[in-house]
């Protein structure tokens, strides 16, 4: 773990939370026990001489903030639920970009126009199953477009966002999120995927996914979804700027805003999926609003020079 969160006041929902999280000098005393490694409810609860419920309503308020994670790991009895360190640390700065000129694109996940997959795959509703599970052929039912949470096993998905704002104004920053993570069978923490981006066939970075997550309910997940299924992902954003190629906060590539060709064609494709020959094709899940731990389908948001 080596993971700092910046934020700005335009993240006013997640400076509210961890606000909220850091307000009561108990919690910092987890997140100092948690500096130690991993413990579970029970143990918490004894260090700090608490009682279990209130341990457990302090580790809810850190896992909301994203200061901790918990996982289920099998105990003596049913199971338990193990608390770890999200974050080493946030920096906020105190300005905000509300003054820029920009536009957002919000597209479904079961919008896409083309796809090759093979098992494992399937694509669920909001209220259920949208035809055969491990059948690819399912990604061709009209009622794909109501999908919150689609998976394959390799392949790829390509997705069409149109480009008409870019029309009379130049693009600066052009930024690409998704809540995404590994497909195995179920969840598997230890099961590694090599998940490729592509932009108007451009290829704009790799992210390279430990597992397929689980252990805890996708904070989204409606109450059909089985505990043994995937949960949640991670949000990852690829930025594109005059100054290169961003995955999050890490600088991937040289290539500029301008090499993508965002106004050329009468629109943007978005490939999601794995190479041919990529080390790990561990597959993909793709959450939708109503799955994993983000309300968000996949963005697509433009900053302009003013």
């Amino acid at each position: 773990m080596n993971k700092t969160l910046q934020l700005d006041l335009d993240n006013k929902e997640q400076l509210a939370l961890l606000a909220r999280a850091l307000s009561a000098e108990i919690r910092i005393d987890i997140l100092r026990l948690l500096c130690r490694g991993e413990l579970n409810i029970n143990e918490i609860s004894e260090r700090l001489k608490l009682p279990q419920s209130s341990a457990a309503a302090h580790v809810k308020a850190l896992e909301e903030a994203g200061l901790i994670k918990t996982s289920l790991k099998p105990a003596v009895r049913g199971s338990m639920k193990v608390c770890s360190r999200q974050l080493e640390g946030f920096l906020v700065d105190l300005s905000t970009k509300q003054e820029e000129e920009s536009e957002i694109i919000n597209m479904p996940i079961g919008n896409f126009v083309d796809y090759y997959v093979e098992p494992t795959c399937g694509i669920v509703s909001e209220k259920g199953p949208i035809d055969e599970e491990d059948e690819p052929k399912c990604f061709y039912n009209p009622d794909r477009t109501k999908a919150k949470l689609l998976w394959f096993g390799k392949g790829y998905v390509e997705y069409r966002f149109p480009n008409n704002v870019l029309t009379e104004r130049k693009e600066q920053r052009m930024e690409l999120s998704m809540e995404l993570c590994s497909e195995d069978h179920e969840y598997n923490f230890d099961f590694p995927s090599d998940i490729t981006v592509w932009i108007n066939g451009v290829e704009a970075g790799t992210w390279n996914c430990p597992g397929d997550f689980g252990g805890r309910r996708g904070k989204l997940n409606p109450e059909w979804w089985p505990d043994k299924n995937t949960q949640y992902g991670e949000l990852k954003t690829w930025i594109l700027t005059e100054q290169g190629t961003y995955l999050d906060d890490n600088r991937i590539s040289s290539l500029s805003i301008g090499d993508y060709r965002l106004s050329e064609n009468a629109y943007i494709s978005v490939r999601i999926g794995m190479k041919e020959d990529a080390k790990h094709i561990g597959g993909v899940n793709l959450f939708g609003d109503c799955f994993g731990d983000y309300a968000q389908n996949i963005r697509m948001k433009f900053v302009f020079a003013k």
